[in-house]
């Protein structure tokens, strides 16, 4: 049979006259298309390969969207998309970006929730659940989580909840034996033991939890994911249907190396190698695991933990193995990976938590009690914080100076090159005084030879990078290099600005500040928020003294696939936008 035609599919309904053998025609054309567009576009490769029939049987089965679906991450929605009105985005390249990467309900009413990061959606599906037990209503509520995002805590929270609504539940399990990479976690042998007796194991963490449970072993096979959710449709109570799906199906390459393909930015279809090929520009990433893997052998009680992203990290299968035990990754679960922090710097050893900006915000209180109350020792690295990060707003990096500097006795280094970053590395992985984080610098890795680098980082003094009168200007890390920039401007008409690098934005210091009494303005640029951030402390430490003090960075806001140059125009963050206002305010 030739391939459907996917421009004709504007809904679901469109789908549900089809026969099955027209439904799996479906597939390979949705599978054709989504290839195409994946390899010319990037995106999440392996976990939308491995969800197309799974959620063509949803959409089959279930009336949606008064059926309501929860995707977990939502990073696997891409099929539903195709289904649900917004085909062009996937056939059409002139459309590719119309849509964002995840489930989003500015687009469409199939989408619930806007979802970027993992564990969450049987939480919010009991929600959706209970709210319709106490309308009176009867939709299937239906939530949608990979084994992946399992291991998150808020993931076992809702279905420890979720058992006991004693109504319509229905939890699908994607298990393709992945998370980005390999999964970890005791959970992982049990779903493995499942698979291996087709469901029938008595090890069974879903019905010890009080769920009925089923299996489709074939996770692939639309006429098995029909019949079974067809089993469970209005079903009274709540159930588990476990499927065993393959990441990553239909492209050979993706099948065999599902860590590559999780995602992937454009790629030849055939080999599946980047488009850009080349010398890759050196990375933070990079620069973190060869230091941290040298020290390691000089340090057995050094360990690197990670939750669940280690090639974010630059911790790639080989590195990995390098590290052997010294490397730890604790799956999708950054408040395990915080706490176990504190009981690694308790018992003498030294940990170095490496996270993405976007993801340690779940695990703020471990951050403010684990950690700052109880003074261990830990180093935490964090990556992707700034504007030039990941701009979906789901997985946005700018908030964490705000979050992190206001907990007590938690250091927050915030170095401005490869050099001081080296450095502050180096001195927190030794030092056993005090929880430090370091802040990885945002964009591309600048190297600076006359960056004055400290022995001991504990309690840092501003670096006065240029001396000046009547204008101070204070970079925050990757700001740093555009207050310099700032500095030459207004130089060439006359002006003699001071520039300073504070290194840290957890503590003031007040014996520079207080030298900068006489100085008639005071700007600071820094790569996050404004509210709540390191500017607003130095305005708070002047008062209401002459000084006036101007705070620049980023707008308290969830901003969408935002261009970082334009956005930076927007905020006045460009050296010629400083500069401007800058003579303006001394005019």
């Amino acid at each position: 049979m030739e391939n459907i035609n996917l421009s004709a599919i504007k809904s679901p309904a469109d789908i549900r006259q089809m026969d099955e053998q027209q439904l799996n025609v479906l597939a390979r054309s949705m599978r054709e298309a989504l290839l195409e567009k994946l390899s010319a576009h990037g995106g999440h490769v392996g976990p939308n390969l491995g969800m197309i029939e799974a959620i063509i049987a949803l959409h089959y089965v279930f009336n949606t969207p008064e059926d309501k679906i929860v995707y977990d991450v939502s990073h696997q929605t891409y099929p539903h998309k195709m289904l649900t009105g917004r085909m062009e985005a996937y056939t059409d390249p002139a459309h590719y970006d119309d849509v964002t990467g995840y489930t989003n309900p500015k687009e469409s009413d199939y989408d619930l929730f806007s979802l970027g990061h993992t564990s969450s959606a049987v939480s919010l599906a009991s929600g959706l659940a209970k709210a319709r037990d106490l309308k009176g209503g009867n939709e299937n509520v239906i939530a949608v989580i990979g084994d992946g995002s399992l291991s998150g805590g808020v993931a076992f929270e809702g279905l420890d909840y979720g058992a006991t609504l004693g109504t319509n539940f229905i939890v699908i399990v994607n298990d393709n034996d992945m998370s980005i990479a390999e999964n970890h976690g005791g959970i992982y042998a049990d779903l493995r033991l499942l698979r291996d007796t087709n469901g029938t194991a008595d090890n069974n963490l879903f019905r010890a939890m009080g769920y009925a449970y089923r299996y489709v072993h074939y996770g692939n096979d639309i006429h098995s994911l029909i019949e079974m959710f067809q089993s469970v449709k209005d079903i009274n109570y709540p159930v588990v249907v476990h499927l065993n799906t393959m990441k990553g199906m239909g492209l050979p390459v993706a099948e065999a190396d599902k860590e590559k393909f999780h995602y992937s930015a454009p790629f030849d279809l055939k080999t599946g190698e980047p488009f850009l090929q080349g010398e890759s520009p050196e990375g933070y990433d990079d620069l973190f695991a060869i230091q941290v893997l040298a020290r390691m052998k000089e340090m057995p009680e050094l360990a690197v933990v990670n939750a669940g992203t280690p090639g974010a990290i630059g911790f790639g299968p080989s590195r990995r193995k390098e590290a052997g035990s010294q490397f730890v990754d604790v799956g999708i679960a950054e408040q395990q990976a915080v706490a176990m922090a504190s009981g690694l710097a308790k018992s003498g050893a030294r940990p170095v938590v490496a996270l993405a900006s976007t993801f340690l915000q779940r695990a703020y209180d471990q951050f403010c009690q684990d950690i700052a109350l109880n003074h261990q020792p830990a180093t935490f690295i964090v990556f992707y914080g700034s504007v030039f990060g990941i701009n979906d707003e789901t997985h946005l990096g700018f908030f964490d100076l705000g979050l992190l500097s206001n907990i007590p006795d938690l250091l927050v280094l915030t170095p401005t090159c490869k050099e001081e970053f080296l450095a502050m590395l180096s001195w927190s992985e030794s030092q056993c005084e005090k929880p430090v984080v370091i802040r990885v610098p945002g964009g591309a890795v600048r190297s600076d030879s006359h960056v004055t680098i400290l022995d001991d980082y504990s309690r840092p003094s501003f670096d006065i990078v240029r001396n000046g009168s009547r204008i101070a200007l204070i970079g925050v890390g990757t700001f740093l290099p555009v207050m310099e920039q700032v500095a030459e401007k207004l130089a060439s008409n006359g002006l003699d600005p001071m520039v300073i690098n504070p290194r840290e934005v957890s503590t003031l210091d007040t014996a520079c500040l207080d030298s900068l009494r006489n100085f008639d303005l005071i700007i600071t640029a820094e790569d996050g928020i404004v509210d709540g951030g390191y500017g607003q402390k130095v305005a708070s430490y002047f008062g209401t003294s002459e000084v006036k003090v101007i705070n620049l960075g980023l707008p308290k806001q969830f901003v969408d696939r935002y261009d970082a140059n334009e956005l930076l125009k927007e905020c006045n963050l460009t050296p010629e936008q400083i500069a401007e206002i800058a003579t303006s305010t001394l005019k």
